[in-house]
């Protein structure tokens, strides 16, 4: 595609395209921080492929994207990808709002050691296997360097108060997960996530991006939900604000436990909608054919499970692809930009003693316990693990055209946390073990269970049990990342059984037209 063809695919192009993604489709199984002018002025346009300065899109593009449903099919730009991170303060950013509607403006604040930087937005998905397509970029703008921040000493919570920098504007830009790079003049590169979120899903397949834990485990300004400034637990901000970039890459949890079943997803073909668990609303979520949480999905609040659960017993199918899902129950402030979650320290919550469900201990523990597992089917039981996935129910329908056999193990796939059935908690039944897998979690024996239930509305509900499930995805590709020793035997085992999933939870309540699950926990444990 050029850069004059004005984002159009010519009718052989488009054939070509699809093509090509059908076949891609059909082997998937088989492989696989002075306030700057604003960027909306001087970037180019959403719409169509990146115009220089001296050239405008036409009217009718700009007023007309191209449908989400052909966004998968459109050239892609392989050079998203970050080179070189640099230090820590070289260039970084954060938006003030996780997520946007389609043509909502979102305000971005920058900080770089760099005199100038811009900023280029990607469309995370398929594109033909370059997963990511340019949207738009900012003009090259002044850099400045903002502040390290200010702590909350109540709380140990770290804003960044730093300056609007430039507003990124979307129109045009389709509904999906996006990373915005940040490119300083000295090379040096970072990401910012963002969510073009959807409004409806009806009959759609639901994505559920985990920016309540992206923030749960951000260590910038030196502390997170996890570690303080020292290091230790004890000293570990009891709240976290979005108002700070993320550390590291600036999206590593997007990258590691997201990207790969979006680019997947998108693959496939399957109508998609987009979302975080901060917006799950009844509204969005009403029809969905699935819902669909991925690789690490740790921080909920009481309202996002509640609603979930409806979702499923109106019938949608519902999708863990993770480990310790609905785990932590916290609390949303500050108009969505403060996560607040006290953990063991539960009695120090201002809500304890007053509102017992709004107390931000787990979902398992006092004053208002409520195990994950009645919802998804199987509960939390440690960390760290490193095992081999062993298939229990070969003939169990996720499992067509992977080959697997009854003791077929996939080395590595279980970790680093795991989740098992718990006859002894409250658990759906009936509800068919279909991995199940032995693992010593230090020095306890213990078992990871993938499972899978169905409801009385016909909605199915699938736990992986093991939250390397979605890296698996990317797992022994040549020239990549080892990804814990997992292998291409396993990508391609991952890959066929997600595709499987996806699929038939894109049909609607599966267990109209699924098997039905074969309880079978019994013969697992006494």
């Amino acid at each position: 595609m050029g850069e004059n063809d004005g984002g159009r695919l010519s009718r052989r192009t488009f054939l070509g395209v699809v093509a090509a993604a059908g076949a891609g489709a059909t082997a998937c199984g088989a492989s696989a921080a002075e306030e700057a002018t604003r960027a909306g002025a001087a970037g180019t346009p959403a719409s169509g492929p990146l115009l220089l300065p001296s050239q405008s899109p036409s009217p009718d593009l700009a007023a007309s994207p191209p449908p989400t449903r052909y966004e998968r099919l459109r050239p892609g730009d392989p050079a998203w990808r970050a080179r070189s991170y640099g230090p820590a303060e070289a260039i970084e950013g954060y938006c003030d709002q996780v997520s946007v509607l389609p043509g909502h403006p979102v305000e971005l604040r920058v900080s770089t050691t760099a005199d100038r930087y811009r900023v280029t937005a990607y469309r995370m998905g398929w594109y033909g296997g370059a997963e990511a397509r340019r949207v738009w970029r900012s003009e090259w703008l002044p850099g400045r360097r903002q502040g390290r921040g200010d702590i909350d000493g109540a709380t140990r919570t770290v804003h960044a108060n730093w300056r609007r920098s430039l507003t990124v504007p979307t129109a045009g830009w389709p509904e999906g997960a996006y990373l915005l790079r940040l490119d300083s003049a000295k090379g040096h590169q970072r990401y910012v996530p963002l969510i073009v979120r959807s409004t409806d899903a009806t009959g759609r397949t639901l994505l559920v991006h985990a920016a309540a834990t992206w923030q749960a485990y951000n260590q910038w300004g030196g502390y997170s939900l996890y570690y303080g400034k020292d290091g230790s637990y004890g000293a570990r901000s009891l709240a976290v604000s979005f108002d700070r970039p993320y550390d590291k890459s600036g999206a590593e949890k997007f990258l590691v436990y997201e990207r790969g079943l979006v680019v997947l997803a998108e693959r496939l073909g399957v109508p998609l909608a987009y979302t975080t668990g901060l917006d799950l609303t009844p509204e969005v979520m009403k029809g969905a054919a699935a819902v669909v949480f991925l690789g690490h999905d740790e921080y909920w609040t009481p309202q996002s499970r509640r609603q979930v659960t409806r979702a499923r017993d109106a019938g949608s199918n519902i999708a863990f692809l993770g480990a310790n899902t609905c785990y932590r129950r916290i609390r949303i402030e500050d108009r969505g930009r403060l996560i607040v979650c006290y953990k063991d320290q539960y009695a120090s919550d201002p809500m304890y003693g007053r509102r017992s469900a709004e107390v931000t201990a787990d979902f398992r523990s006092a004053p208002a316990p409520d195990p994950e597992s009645s919802l998804t089917g199987v509960y939390y039981d440690g960390f760290p693990a490193d095992a081999p996935y062993v298939v229990a129910a070969p003939h169990h329908w996720l499992f067509e055209g992977t080959g697997a056999r009854r003791g077929d193990a996939f080395p590595h796939l279980v970790g680093v946390e795991y989740d098992r059935v718990t006859p002894s908690v409250p658990t759906p039944r009936p509800i068919e073990i279909i991995a199940h897998s032995p693992l010593m979690c230090g020095n306890r024996p213990s078992f990871a269970d993938s499972a899978y239930y169905t409801t009385p509305s016909g909605a199915g509900v699938f736990a992986t049990g093991t939250m390397r499930w979605v890296e698996a995805l990317r797992a022994g590709y040549p020239g990549g990342p080892q990804l814990h020793g997992m292998d291409a035997r396993t990508r391609k085992f991952v890959t066929r059984t997600t595709a499987n999933l996806l699929r038939a939870f894109a049909r609607g309540p599966a267990g109209e037209h699924r098997a039905a699950p074969r309880d079978n926990v019994h013969a697992f444990y006494a």
